[in-house]
């Protein structure tokens, strides 16, 4: 009989035996608890002796955890509503605290406390800014006002909150539209602005270029004028001393000339006799020589 109740036994002792033991991973940090109170706090690795059945053992993770929040919206002092997200790092500084604090919700609990205090945390200091600050690329200083805001209000948890960063500040979507329009209306203004700079220069620069056209064409006009008429008292002076040397040179051009105006095409009608002076070139010359002009009756 004994040898049957044994097997048992030494079962239910070695289960007790290995329930005795607990091993703590390097990534971890343990508590014995008895009763519920805290006994031992474990921060190295390795293997640990606790009572079986009135102690137990509560592990938590060692490492840097994350949370993200819920987008949230601010109104900085400009009470110009923004919509922000942001992620936050932490992990566990102290965990008797820590135990006493979130008692058996864990990692769990503690993230939606967490959760509270960086929504707090960011909705006291963006309301501290204007939306401009809070919209600029150089967010460092209100994520660190953030950090160090929530870092004391996290301490009470047994939590260290390592590090907060804003990952979006955009308006919200109802209020996009007009900002938009009104973004555009000033972009518009600006360009007209421009337009209207860029058309009085171009306006001062065509009168200029006008003006120097002018002054140019005058000029050249004036040196053509005298040009020609030097050239033309030149010839003058040339035809005169031609004439002076030659007379009957002189009234042979003079005959032609007046062919040339009594018969120009299409605007002289003539009406003479076939003897007349006209055509006798010799009489002409002499009466031309004689009066300066030949006798005929022209219409």
């Amino acid at each position: 009989m004994r040898a049957q109740y044994l097997i048992p036994v030494a079962v239910v002792l070695g289960g007790l035996a290995l329930s005795s033991f607990y091993v703590v991973d390097e990534r971890e940090k343990a508590l014995v608890l008895q009763f519920g109170e805290v006994t031992t706090v474990r921060t190295d690795p390795g293997l640990g002796f606790k009572v079986p059945l009135i102690q137990t053992v509560a592990k938590y993770d060692d490492r840097i955890l994350s949370i993200n929040t819920q987008p949230l919206e601010v109104t900085p002092l400009d009470d110009r509503r923004l919509v922000v997200d942001a992620f936050a790092r932490w992990r566990i500084a102290d965990t008797v605290r820590f135990r006493e604090a979130v008692g058996t919700g864990g990692e769990a609990f503690a993230k939606s406390r967490l959760d509270g205090i960086l929504n707090n945390a960011i909705r006291e200091v963006m309301g501290s800014v204007p939306s401009t600050a809070v919209l600029s690329d150089d967010r460092t200083a209100l994520m660190n006002q953030i950090r160090d805001q929530a870092k004391r209000e996290a301490a009470s948890l047994g939590v260290d909150v390592i590090d907060v960063r804003l990952t979006r500040t955009d308006l919200p979507t109802q209020n996009l539209a007009a900002t938009y329009a009104r973004m555009r209306a000033e972009r518009e203004r600006e360009a007209a602005d421009e337009r209207a700079r860029g058309g009085e220069a171009a306006q001062r620069v065509r009168a200029a270029a006008d003006r120097t056209v002018i002054e140019l064409t005058s000029a050249a006009r004036r040196q053509a004028e005298i040009i020609r008429g030097e050239a033309e008292a030149e010839a003058n002076g040339i035809y005169a001393e031609a004439y002076g040397r030659d007379q009957s040179f002189f009234a042979f051009t003079r005959a032609l000339q007046f062919y040339s105006d009594s018969l120009k095409p299409g605007s002289t009608s003539l009406v003479t006799n076939p003897s007349s002076l006209y055509f006798d070139y010799g009489h002409f010359v002499q009466s031309l020589g004689e009066s300066g002009a030949p006798v005929v009756a022209a219409q």
